[in-house]
């Protein structure tokens, strides 16, 4: 395995060769990150990803944002299937070449029809549940569980990109998914957008539900807590990894 360099980290925001597959605007991003011990993370991903370290360190991110405007590169918008919302509790990756990327654990969701499409052509674990928005009350939950997770949070202050090597650019600059397919290939989908703006998170009421889901567990206040608006995403073809 080659250990990402920070030339590894801006390559992935090049704009990829070929046609985007799909269009999608994400917006009103949440992100709250707890370190973890990069053990727990190293079992439950595929021996040919290794666990990506900011200074020695590893973060669980839990992140609740909207989809908006998804759209297939040959078909208008539809009301009814292109905006909806999600909420993704992820880890940071890195592959054999060493290019840096996220590990979805889970991915809830309220639109049925996107669950079942992200199941099957980009080999995400994506969860049925009930979800919904009103001001900045968040709520999600999951199909077959009890408790239901909220978030009250919005942005608060002056919005700004990450400085490459920052910690925060750590966490919010990635551009690389990785997903293994039920044969155990390892596949990896590439997005492209402008750098998030982003801001600090003033957050009231948050629930670590999602992460307790996959039996993994947290404890005390998030290390970071960042807010973006929202970026216009296109979405690269899923491609396996040599």
């Amino acid at each position: 395995m080659r250990t990402p360099a920070l030339e590894d980290r801006l390559a992935v925001r090049e704009k990829p060769t070929g046609s985007p597959v799909m269009f999608q605007t994400w917006s009103n991003l949440l992100f709250l990150h707890w370190e973890i011990d990069p053990g727990e993370i190293t079992k439950r991903i595929p021996d040919r990803l290794s666990v990506d370290l900011h200074k020695g360190k590893t973060y669980l991110g839990l992140v609740p944002f909207f989809m908006r405007k998804v759209r297939p590169r040959f078909l208008p918008q539809m009301p009814w299937l292109s905006n909806f919302l999600e909420l993704n509790v992820r880890a940071y990756v890195y592959d054999e070449h060493g290019r840096p990327g996220v590990w979805f654990f889970s991915l809830d969701c309220d639109q049925p029809i996107a669950v079942e499409l992200a199941r099957k052509f980009f080999h995400l674990p994506y969860r049925h549940a009930r979800m919904s928005a009103a001001g900045s009350i968040y709520r999600c939950q999951r199909k077959g569980r009890d408790e239901e997770a909220i978030y009250d949070y919005e942005g608060s202050g002056t919005l700004r990109t990450a400085e490459p090597g920052s910690l925060e650019f750590f966490l919010l600059e990635r551009y690389l998914l990785f997903s293994e397919s039920r044969n155990g290939k390892i596949h990896c989908g590439q997005v492209h957008h402008e750098p998030y703006q982003f801001t600090g998170a003033k957050v009231g009421e948050y629930s670590t539900a999602p992460i307790e889901w996959g039996n993994f567990a947290v404890s005390g206040e998030p290390i970071s807590k960042l807010y973006s608006p929202g970026v216009p995403v296109n979405i690269h073809p899923l491609r396996k990894v040599k």
